[in-house]
């Protein structure tokens, strides 16, 4: 039988593959964090990059399992506004600086999901635009105070306290928190774990 490995530390992620085997029998999977460089190359477009990246994090659990009839499975997500990426934050200041240019407008989250045996892989790329109501210093302030932005990318948890300064999503919910559900699905019947 083939074994899952999610390669990443990323609670949410855990979470919501854990949800995509309710009523498999037998689903289950171990949890490999990867590191991997994570630099973006000069001129890569934001959707190459985001992919990129949740295939080379797969390979690099593929390769550091090592178990026979094993699948890795590697996510990424950004955020976009601009046409720049806005990751995790460094520091409050670069936190509040990202709510703030987040306030009142739209941006794009990217998540990219990539299953490999070692020798294949699949991957699959969900945009999702969300919309951010107006924010003022003092809610930022206080927002970014309760710790939670500091290791979301866009500063932000949809599913957390950030969540109550969106007021539209067009796209996949599942994909902001951190893994496309539909997608993965799809992704892991292709692997036949599911």
């Amino acid at each position: 039988m083939k074994q899952l490995l999610l390669a990443s530390a990323s609670p949410r992620r855990r979470e919501l593959l854990a949800q995509l085997g309710l009523g498999s029998v037998g689903f289950s999977f171990e949890i490999l964090a990867t590191d991997i460089d994570e630099t973006r190359h000069q001129g890569e477009a934001a959707a190459t990059y985001v992919n990129r990246l949740a295939r080379e994090k797969a390979a690099a659990g593929h390769s550091r399992w090592q178990r026979h009839e094993s699948i890795a499975l590697g996510a990424d997500t950004i955020v976009v506004v601009d046409d720049e990426i806005l990751g995790k934050p460094v520091d409050t200041a670069s936190a509040s600086a990202m709510l703030q240019r987040l306030s009142g407008r739209s941006h794009k989250v990217m998540t990219a999901v990539a299953v490999t045996d070692g020798n294949h892989c699949e991957s699959v790329l969900v945009a999702t635009d969300v919309t951010f109501c107006s924010l003022n210093d003092a809610q930022i302030t206080a927002y970014v105070a309760t710790g939670e932005p500091m290791d979301k990318a866009g500063a932000y948890g949809i599913q957390g306290l950030g969540g109550s300064f969106i007021s539209r999503i067009s796209g996949s919910y599942s994909a902001v928190v951190g893994l496309p559900l539909v997608e993965t699905r799809i992704l892991l019947q292709k692997m036949q774990l599911l």
